[in-house]
């Protein structure tokens, strides 16, 4: 972790890509700056950069750090053109999605509920209300017509098929091509009945109800907050010098539900971050992730806070 504080009563941060904070500048892959709310204001002003020096990201946060965004929250191409322009309610996306193509056209406009999900991204939770090529001619208006859709660099397009008021219908096909899997799927007012996928080995699987399923602690989110608190030791040099703080810990979610590759993405103190571990690393099996119908590893990120009582 990197934190400098200056007169300005900002904080700056290094990181990289994967949310890994670093500590100093030339390892990483952005820069974050948090700035203190404006006048009658409780937001605190996030802004992030590339190295060199353009802007990232524009946006507006409950917490200083990791960011909890509320409201418009923009996002931007290393060309400087806008990404995206996100809503947010108490660090969700909600409401509307605006997208852009690199050359600054349009792209997709997505509706997310406001259901305090933090999987409102999976395909069938929101909705699309349209879609645009790339010279921004649209093939969804009003959430009908017929969707494409794009791999993060815009080299090809990875699913199609019909929109029926903004949700899923009827057949869609797919080309994953990162993890080199085809897939075809049917769908009913935004539910998906079923599907069909095939790896690149040949292998088939079929599933429903949703392409992909995140791993989860038994019990869910309730259940892994009662965990942490009761398995939790306070460690004793921090208890007896008032050092408290959250630490981020990233880890793999194996097909089995291990928990393996543990690591520190932000510090909070030396002995915060080996309890952390500790009682990540002694955590029950977890429900692995799904993919597609079988089960995936995944990358899985989760904050450990410390605070004590006065």
């Amino acid at each position: 972790m990197a934190t400098v504080s200056f007169a300005q009563r900002q904080n700056v941060y290094y990181l990289k890509n994967n949310g890994r904070y670093v500590s100093i500048r030339d390892s990483a892959d952005y820069v974050r700056i948090v700035r203190e709310p404006d006048s009658a204001s409780v937001m605190y002003n996030v802004f992030e950069f590339y190295l060199n020096g353009k802007k990232k990201l524009l946006g507006k946060s409950s917490t200083i750090d990791p960011p909890r965004f509320e409201g418009q929250c923009a996002r931007f191409y290393k060309n400087g053109n806008k990404e995206s322009l996100t809503y947010y309610k108490d660090g969700l996306i909600t409401g509307s999605e605006y997208d852009f193509y690199p050359n600054g056209k349009p792209y997709v406009i997505k509706e997310f509920p406001d259901n305090k999900d933090i999987y409102n991204n999976l395909v069938n939770h929101y909705s699309i209300i349209e879609n645009y090529d790339s010279l921004g001619t649209a093939s969804v208006k009003n959430g009908n017509g017929y969707y494409k859709g794009y791999d993060n660099n815009f080299k090809y397009i990875e699913e199609e098929g019909r929109l029926e008021n903004g949700k899923r219908d009827s057949v869609w096909k797919g080309n994953f091509k990162n993890v080199k899997t085809t897939f075809t799927e049917t769908y009913q007012d935004g539910e998906l009945i079923s599907g069909v996928a095939t790896d690149s080995s040949g292998t088939t699987t079929t599933y429903s109800k949703s392409r992909d399923v995140p791993p989860e602690f038994k019990g869910g989110v309730e259940a892994f907050g009662k965990y942490l608190a009761t398995h939790i030791r306070y460690p004793s040099y921090e208890n007896e010098h008032n050092i408290q703080g959250r630490v981020i810990l990233s880890f793999v979610v194996e097909k089995d539900g291990k928990l393996k590759d543990i690591k520190v993405n932000k510090s909070a103190s030396s002995g915060l971050d080996q309890e952390a571990v500790r009682v990540i690393k002694n955590s029950p099996l977890w429900v692995p992730g799904t993919r597609f119908g079988k089960p995936v590893r995944v990358i899985y990120s989760v904050p450990v806070s410390f605070s004590l009582s006065n």
